[in-house]
């Protein structure tokens, strides 16, 4: 999906993929991660949001929860993290990453709650009164008060599978009269997902921004002041213009700090590739190659690799994308001109925290490349590195 971009925008970081591994400082099913594009990003993403006085939170599961990264995203001007899930935000804080917000796609089974609302996260998103309460509570038994977003729906909204809920539109003067009786929560604003939709390398506002629009001007109209609107998805240097435009005030980048949102085929986008997977061939079998595997996402949208062990020589395969259905062992190229061990390099959209890759953090790609560290999907660390 962004093999081409990344040839033309950040070559460096593929011929520093072939060097790692044909040297055996990386294995095959590692992501190699551009610590200083990262860093270039994110810098870009905080002046853009400053200008358009937005407030952004980085997400890190695209990237493994990587500490060294979210340092990076941090040292550039994207001071917290929003957690995708309350293990995130405890492998984010242990490695002293600050939490901006947690709950939005998963929230916080009740045993949790405590740490979380430790963690003291900016806001917490809930999809019901019923977490707003189990909340609420264990707040008063902190002396706290939690500041929280309302996840909301209306007809019509897009939803992704298995990542369904919210509080419908309709029903939002009955679940806030009940919300307002908590004394351990304040609600502070409003959110969706996603926010924006991606066709054709066009972004325009989703539904569920009109219905979390229509929430927050609900809230005003009870004398609510400074509503958030938080408006994830899509969020990009080129995109918080638009963020702001339909009403938002809050955005959280993920894929657009290592250049790999939809949008980023397009090099018209600012954003510098970062990001790239390396494997290995492991053996031919009906004219084709088979490389190894474990870090391949179902919904990448991969369609080439490069095949070779030196860059300068590296040829172009087509990839037939795995079943969904099975476990990705291997990743097949529809090539027989390789040689067991050679280099393969992917570019594609991922979620490393659902793969069991390493993650090697590479500097200096541009003039003399080090691996700065090699961390697990999760973000702990298994090697300091090496030049």
């Amino acid at each position: 999906m962004f093999l081409d971009i990344t040839q033309q925008k950040n070559p460096a970081l593929l011929e520093a993929g072939v060097y790692f591994h044909q040297k055996g400082l990386i294995d095959p099913n590692t992501y190699l991660i551009d610590l200083d594009a990262v860093r270039a990003n994110a810098a870009n993403l905080s002046k853009e949001a400053h200008q358009q006085k937005l407030k952004l939170y980085f997400m890190t599961k695209q990237i493994g929860r990587n500490p060294l990264v979210s340092q990076a995203i941090m040292d550039a001007g994207i001071s917290k993290a929003v957690a995708v899930d309350p293990w995130e935000a405890i492998a984010l804080a242990n490695h002293g990453i600050p939490i901006g917000h947690i709950g939005h796609l998963v929230q916080i089974p009740k045993n949790m709650i405590g740490r979380m609302i430790d963690l003291e996260p900016e806001q917490i998103t809930v999809f019901s009164y019923e977490n707003a309460k189990v909340i609420s509570d264990i707040a008063t038994s902190k002396g706290k008060k939690q500041n929280i977003l309302l996840r909301m729906v209306s007809q019509g909204d897009f939803l992704y599978p298995g990542q369904k809920g919210g509080i419908h539109l309709d029903r939002m003067d009955e679940e806030v009269g009940k919300i307002e009786r908590l004394s351990g929560v304040n609600i502070i604003g409003v959110t969706s997902f996603p926010c924006l939709s991606v066709e054709d390398n066009s972004v325009k506002p989703a539904s569920n921004f009109k219905t979390i629009n229509k929430a927050a001007n609900y809230l005003r109209s009870k004398g609510y002041q400074n509503v958030q609107v938080n408006a994830p998805s899509a969020n990009a240097s080129k995109t918080l213009s638009l963020i702001k435009e339909h009403g938002g005030t809050q955005g959280e980048p993920g894929h657009a700090l290592t250049g790999t949102t939809p949008l980023h085929t397009d090099e018209r986008h600012p954003e510098i590739p970062a990001m790239v997977y390396v494997s290995e061939v492991s053996h031919k079998f009906d004219h084709q190659s088979y490389v190894f595997g474990g870090g391949f996402y179902p919904r990448s949208h991969v369609q080439r690799a490069l095949v070779g062990h030196r860059f300068s020589e590296m040829a172009k395969a087509e990839v037939i994308p795995n079943d969904p259905g099975n476990i990705d062992y291997y990743g097949t190229l529809n090539v027989n001109e390789s040689a067991i061990g050679d280099t393969a390099l992917f570019a594609f959209r991922t979620q490393i925290f659902v793969t069991n890759a390493q993650v090697a953090i590479v500097t200096g790609v541009n003039n003399h490349p080090k691996i700065a560290g090699i961390y697990d999907a999760m973000g702990n660390i298994l090697s300091n590195g090496e030049a």
